[in-house]
């Protein structure tokens, strides 16, 4: 819905009229929808400076909205002159997927981000505001507000937050008629009587307070919650106040006999409260939404279930009340309808082997994800989080080539670049078959292939289409072929080519979106299924498309690692080398054992050196790296196994001996520990 929302939610929404919803987010903006439409953004309003965290609307003026945010800024908005209608336009991208979708089982998929980027909910948003408009602006709050309401004609504007007041606005003007005081903490809902002449107002110091704002005061105060009260809905005449808040309480109370009973309790904190006919739906810190029977056109036959109490009129008496042994019993305990959501992510952490995810959700359950796939591979059940991920614990280092985050409940990943280029694993350590062993897999590049695979295959259709018509190529895709930049270089160990391999298969049925800005157009977001081959350099970062169309990557920060290859001390093995070699950081120790036993084996004992300070034993040219020698270690062709050669050879750090699957990144990072160059020893294992 809004533009970084993958980084900061939506904070609320208000119908207007019979079809407009107006959302808010952290991201400054308000945004207009058509509740008819197939989920369509017509309108963006920018003004406020922070972010956005209330509305409020006038039930009989469907053109006013009032919104408040962080900043202590209160705007009042005219709908209908804010901003000229805004038709779709061809950049627009609708998405039917379910915020990111996050599910219990293994169809449950993360978004994907390539930053550059803003990120949007639901789709790609283009927006014109209309010259010349400006919001009335409501001037007075010097801190954040978190509460607005309004009477139902749109005259009237209530406001309040951290100042621990409640003003009162005439929003045709902007100014501030009144300001109320009683409250001892943050102000987190407002409620106006139709006419406008009472407010009802909840605080986090867990107080309910009724407002005459004729007589400008305070004319009742409700003791009901133990903790903060954060939702307020009232009956049709506002006789009854319906009250809900971090005590996972939700209370009904007469505000003239200030006579109260506890409706109902939930698992999580109370988030909304909206009231409609003989129910109430009540929305929580969970993703469900519940309905709950409240008899709101009658909220006094709730009151002869019994069970009922005086609402006190100083702070906790209810707390204290509950101390006494004297807990209300809920009328009910069951919601009669409920629209289940999928548990949100409040958990998560990534694995040292930078291709899994470990998170917990709001249901307990905690979770394997396969990021270069998407999906989840194990699901744990409800088991302690911390010892699974002790559990699961690798020692290997491989750079953090991802970012993610959790905020909306939902597993986002993060590209940005170069830093995600500087990931890379052997194929044989990713299980790809027909691919030489010692082959490096980039992983950022391998997962762009497999999240652009359908926008290739179907970029090729148009392309093969256009062709056939015009008698040439797409002028588009030469002309993206064709770009270069400055700042990329081909990456020579790479095939080009389109081939997606299994670790990098992203699901069809379940499939992530994609949400991304190119270098023309605002954000979008789309299913990768759903990307129909059109999208150009104008939708995706340029380096995404070089890197998918002609491999070329960003230069990568040094991928290797310096190291010294010395006899343990007091060992009777020859010395092969006095300088410095140099090899990917992802050589495994068994290759250095290689190359020591084809030392031994196949050359002379070496002691000179290169004038440049390296030794080279055995290497043509001088080359000292032991990516040279056929390729990342692979040595000369008729040599036996290590395993099988004579000596057998161990290799030591920091006089601990090494399994041969350890890389040289991991040795540096776990035994090593120092920021100078390796030093490696090896020896003769005798007896073998």
């Amino acid at each position: 819905m809004h533009q970084s929302t993958l980084k900061q939610k939506v904070n609320d929404v208000v119908l207007v009229g019979d079809n407009t919803l107006v959302s808010c987010s952290s991201d400054t903006t308000l945004k207009t929808w058509n509740c008819l439409s197939d989920g369509i953004c017509s309108r963006t309003l920018r003004q406020h400076s922070d972010y956005v965290t209330c509305l409020a609307s006038a039930e009989k003026n469907s053109n006013i909205v009032a919104s408040g945010g962080l900043g202590g800024e209160v705007f009042i908005w005219d709908l209908e002159a804010a901003l000229v209608p805004v038709s779709k336009s061809v950049d627009t991208m609708e998405d039917d997927c379910q915020n990111g979708v996050i599910s219990s089982g293994n169809s449950g998929m993360p978004i994907t981000s390539l930053r550059s980027i803003s990120s949007s909910t639901t789709v790609s948003l283009h927006m014109t505001h209309s010259h010349g408009y400006g919001p009335i602006a409501a001037k007075g709050h010097k801190e954040s507000v978190y509460a607005l309401a309004m009477n139902e004609n749109g005259s009237l504007l209530v406001s309040g937050g951290t100042e621990k007041v409640v003003r009162v606005w005439d929003s045709r003007t902007g100014s501030k008629t009144m300001k109320l005081r009683g409250h001892t903490d943050n102000i987190r809902a407002l409620l106006l009587d139709p006419s406008g002449r009472f407010c009802l107002s909840g605080s986090s110091d867990s107080m309910i307070r009724l407002w005459d704002l004729g007589q400008q005061r305070c004319v009742h105060s409700y003791a009901v919650h133990t903790d903060s009260v954060w939702a307020l809905a009232s009956s049709p005449t506002f006789s009854h106040a319906y009250s809900g808040g971090r005590d996972l309480s939700v209370y009904v109370t007469d505000l003239a006999t200030r006579e109260s009973v506890l409706l109902c309790t939930k698992e999580h904190p109370i988030l909304q409260l909206a009231l409609h006919d003989d129910s109430i739906w009540v929305a929580t810190t969970d993703s469900s939404v519940h309905r709950w029977p409240a008899d709101g056109r009658n909220p006094h036959k709730v009151f002869q279930r019994g069970g009922s109490f005086l609402a006190g009129n100083l702070s906790f008496s209810r707390a204290r009340a509950c101390l006494e042994g004297s807990t209300a019993v809920p009328v009910y305990k069951e919601p009669s309808f409920t629209i289940p959501g999928t548990p949100g992510i409040v958990q998560h952490e990534i694995l040292n082997n930078r291709r899994h995810v470990l998170t917990k959700d709001t249901a307990g359950s905690v979770k394997l994800w396969e990021i270069t796939r998407g999906i989840v591979v194990e699901d744990y059940g409800k088991v302690s989080f911390e010892e699974k991920k002790e559990e699961l614990f690798e020692m290997v280092s491989i750079p953090a080539w991802f970012t993610t985050d959790t905020r909306l409940g939902s597993l986002s990943i993060h590209l940005d670049t170069p830093q995600c280029f500087s990931a890379e694993m052997y194929s044989a350590d990713l299980n790809i078959a027909g691919k030489p062993e010692d082959d490096k897999v980039n992983l950022a590049r391998e997962t762009l292939k497999g999240l652009l695979v359908h926008w290739l295959a179907k970029r090729r259709q148009r392309s093969g289409q256009q062709a056939s018509a015009n008698g040439d190529p797409s002028a588009r895709d030469m002309a993206v072929r064709s770009h270069t930049h400055s700042r990329v270089e081909i990456d020579g160990n790479m095939e080009n080519d389109f081939m997606v391999y299994p670790p990098f298969e992203f699901s069809t049925v379940s499939p992530p979106s994609i949400i991304t800005e190119g270098s023309h157009g605002g954000p979008w977001r789309k299913k990768i299924t759903e990307l129909d081959g059109s999208e150009d350099e104008k939708d995706f970062p340029w380096w995404c498309l070089d890197c998918v169309l002609n491999n070329r990557l960003p230069p990568k920060e040094n991928t290797k690692c310096s190291f010294y290859l010395h006899p343990c001390e007091g060992s009777t093995a020859q010395v092969l080398t006095q300088g410095k070699l140099s090899a990917p950081r992802i050589l495994r120790i068994h290759k250095v054992i290689n190359y020591v036993v084809e030392k031994m084996v196949l050359d002379k004992p070496l002691d000179g050196g290169n004038s440049d300070g390296t030794f080279a034993p055995g290497l043509p040219g001088g080359q000292s790296q032991l990516a040279t020698l056929g390729g990342d270690g692979s040595f000369r062709p008729g040599l036996k196994p290590w395993q099988k050669l004579k000596p057998s050879i161990e290799i030591l750090c920091n006089n601990q001996v090494l399994s041969p699957d350890m890389s040289l990144a991991t040795v540096r990072a776990y035994i090593w520990k120092k920021s100078d160059d390796l030093v490696l020893n090896y020896r003769v294992i005798q007896g073998r």
